[in-house]
């Protein structure tokens, strides 16, 4: 099956195209090659996002991935070195390749260093443009997130028998523990606040950390993204982070007043073989924890919770989810291929958040310890603001304010 592009308006039956996607199901997409060069495997998802490709593309729970972006235009404002959201290098990230609609222009924006082709060259990111990402989008709908291998070649020279020989070899995303892919391997700091709007002199400041008391909080880095971070500093914390394998003993030799359990790529049951100790440990304490995404999925196996894979996983910026403690629907942005499973949740784990798209579960709120936790980012800001309240929530655990 071969999956048709616009190529009347490309001339492409007189050039040869120099990229391809080829789907676990034999269904092939041809286009234009744009960022690096070479072949890359990963779990095709899409994302209906329609600003924040950067912070998409630099997100370490994408790891394993390869992106598609059913907003047409992508990259018309550039990269710039702020909105990054992984701690390593951008390409620590692990996305293995993107998918976009339309050509990609030059970046008109005043915050740009480079333009997106120039990052993903620099960062090893394969991608392909001139594709229909509706009618892929619809298909991984009907059919499931499916294995893929994207190829980008200049000359549009593209080894079929390659492209088949990497998508068998690559394993899918079940049972996969990607933390160690894109995880700090050592302890650090972080210091740094909320971005401010710019003002007359400076083109965008980060502030600091609020005068006063400090609550000391440890994250846990799955994949952790430098805006959780920020969002954690402006709530009055004083930040240290931990690799995700450090065990109870090492957390609970910093006295922490909270735990921040982060976001993170691949299938947790694979991650918690080694997580879920830690977090029990702390729970044991009775120390207030906080989780987010792959943190959320972390906390519900601790506690005897299941995790399942999605059929197409929730990727994007415009997701309603229902707080059920308040009542209130937020705008979310969600980044997630597995999710946990409701009716293996324990009587002590209450459900907090729920998705109004399909349902699924979205939060979880213990009964017997100071712990809770959603599967959305909350610092994304897609609503801009709707669930900044998360991080306050947490400061109020433990200031011993909420049961």
């Amino acid at each position: 099956m071969t999956l048709a592009t616009n190529t009347a308006d490309r001339g492409w039956e007189e050039t040869r195209p120099t990229a391809r996607l080829l789907l676990a199901d034999g269904t092939v997409i041809e286009g234009e090659g744009f960022g690096a060069e070479g072949v890359a495997a990963g779990e095709l998802c899409f994302n209906t996002a329609m600003t924040g490709y950067q912070e998409i593309l630099t997100d370490p729970s994408y790891a394993g991935q390869i992106i598609t972006f059913t907003f047409p235009h992508i990259g018309n404002v550039g990269v710039n070195e702020d909105d990054l959201e992984t701690i390593k290098a951008a390409a620590a990230s692990g996305v293995r390749g993107a998918v976009f609609s339309a050509d990609v222009t030059d970046p008109s924006n005043w915050r740009a260093t480079r333009s997106l082709d120039a990052w993903l060259k620099a960062h090893g990111i394969v991608a392909i443009t001139g594709v229909d990402t509706r009618a892929l989008t619809a298909l991984v709908r009907e059919k499931g997130m499916p294995n893929a291998v994207i190829a980008h070649a200049p000359d549009g020279e593209i080894d079929d028998a390659k492209l088949k020989a990497e998508l068998a070899a690559f394993p899918g995303l079940e049972g996969q523990d990607l933390v160690p892919m894109v995880g700090a391997t050592q302890r650090y700091g972080w210091d740094e606040g909320a971005w401010g709007w710019p003002g007359h002199e400076a083109p965008g400041v980060y502030g600091a950390r609020p005068e006063g008391a400090a609550k000391k909080v440890v994250a846990i880095d799955y994949g952790l993204k430098r805006n959780i971070l920020r969002l954690l500093t402006a709530a009055g914390c004083e930040v240290t982070v931990l690799p995700a394998t450090a065990t109870a003993d090492e957390v609970l030799a910093l006295s922490p007043d909270g735990v921040f359990l982060s976001n993170g790529p691949g299938d947790p049951a694979a991650t918690g073989a080694y997580a879920v100790p830690m977090i029990q440990g702390v729970l044991e304490k009775s120390v207030p924890t906080f989780g987010i995404c792959l943190g959320h999925q972390m906390l519900a196996l601790a506690v005897g919770a299941k995790t399942e894979k999605m059929h197409q996983g929730h990727h994007g910026a415009n997701h309603p989810v229902k707080d059920l403690t308040t009542g209130k629907v937020e705008i979310v942005s969600m980044n997630h291929g597995f999710s946990v499973d409701r009716e293996s949740l324990p009587a002590n784990a209450r459900e907090t958040h729920v998705s109004l798209f399909d349902g699924s579960n979205s939060g979880i709120e213990l009964t017997d310890r100071p712990a809770f936790s959603v599967q959305h980012h909350p610092e994304a800001s897609p609503g801009p603001q709707d669930s900044h309240y998360l991080f306050k929530r947490f400061v109020e655990l433990m200031d011993g304010k909420r049961g």
